[in-house]
């Protein structure tokens, strides 16, 4: 969508500032119990856990609804982290430090030790709306 100069004028007049939104669409849940829970943060420093981001936005659904839409965003780069908290406990539960419930990243990139880095995940969110499709994974 462009926006003509009469639209950029009251855009710069009224001081708000361009927002849009981002629909995540899940795939590969092996089941429907418990939440998926989102955290889309565009600082480095807090991905994947969003645990210190004040700007964070942070999602909790069941798992399931697979399509999740996020409205109100500013344009620019962020990192998505998700996971399939199946039995509630508002965490990832691990075994000797490997997840035991499903995990899912923005871009789906590879997976070694560990979770990806941010510029892995890192999308742009620009215009009117974007999409990311995240591949949940289960290592047990």
């Amino acid at each position: 969508m462009r926006l003509g100069a009469g639209a950029v004028a009251l855009v710069l007049l009224t001081g708000a500032t361009p927002t849009t939104a981002l629909e995540v669409t899940l795939t590969d849940l092996r089941s429907t119990k418990g939440l998926i829970r989102l955290c889309l943060t565009a600082d480095p420093a807090n991905f994947p856990g969003c645990v210190d981001d004040a700007r964070a936005v942070t999602r909790s659904v069941p798992a399931g609804e697979r399509t999740v839409r996020i409205e109100g965003l500013p344009p620019g780069g962020y990192a998505l982290s998700a996971i399939h908290d199946e039995n509630g406990n508002g965490k990832l539960d691990t075994l000797a430090g490997i997840p035991r419930e499903g995990f899912g990243f923005s871009q789906n990139p590879r997976i070694g030790f560990g979770p990806p880095r941010f510029a892995a995940a890192r999308f742009a969110l620009a215009g009117d709306a974007d999409r990311q499709q995240v591949r949940m994974r289960y290592l047990f």
